[in-house]
């Protein structure tokens, strides 16, 4: 039963790829420069990623929800 709507809908799941991928490899991150108000980079950029996946999330559901409610 998939629709033209639902394989629409699928694509917004690439967000969550997107941010997966961005903390996949810590060698990519495993460093103290640029450091920013202090903080080492490998602790600013995971923290960055929490927000951003956090508005990934909220955008693929509400993306994605059904009218059903």
């Amino acid at each position: 039963m998939t629709t033209q709507t639902g394989r629409a809908r699928r694509w917004w799941y690439l967000l969550f790829l997107i941010q997966f991928v961005a903390v996949l490899w810590p060698p990519f991150y495993n460093r103290a420069d640029p450091r920013w108000l202090g903080i080492p980079f490998f602790y600013w950029y995971q923290l960055l990623w929490v927000i951003i996946g956090a508005a990934c999330t909220a955008t693929v559901y509400l993306a994605t929800r059904r009218g059903d409610t």
